[in-house]
């Protein structure tokens, strides 16, 4: 079983960047595909980024395009999430989440293993 830790938010001033990270434990984390997920007060999780272990394939929901970028390291064990351009509206709690599949899916229905999540929270 994967277990999950996010790490890395903050308060930051728009236009800001932060990075998010992930720590994973427990077997087959180099097998999973993860993505990173964010959830604002009275809305629902929504879809940020993902990458699949072997080929590290990326994916992005288009309003993060060329802002965010998600990498991973399966030899650290650790996903890593890096924001720029930072905007108010950037503002959620982030998950990362874990599925046990060659291939990713932007549901978060179809992950089975999430973290705590981590509090950002973009400044006007």
């Amino acid at each position: 079983q994967v277990q999950l830790v996010e790490s890395g938010g903050g308060l930051v001033q728009a236009g800001g960047s932060l990075r998010l990270s992930c720590a994973a434990s427990g077997v087959s984390f180099s097998s999973n595909y993860i993505g990173w997920f964010r959830q604002a007060p009275g809305t629902e999780r929504e879809f940020v980024a993902g990458i699949r272990w072997d080929t590290l394939t990326t994916d992005y929901a288009d309003s993060m395009k060329g802002r965010f970028t998600i990498s991973r390291d399966n030899a650290k064990k650790a996903v890593y999430l890096q924001m720029n351009s930072l905007k108010p509206e950037d503002t959620a709690v982030y998950h990362c989440a874990a599925r046990s599949s060659l291939w990713g899916s932007r549901n978060s229905d179809d992950y089975p293993y999430w973290g705590q999540g981590t509090q950002v929270t973009g400044g006007s």
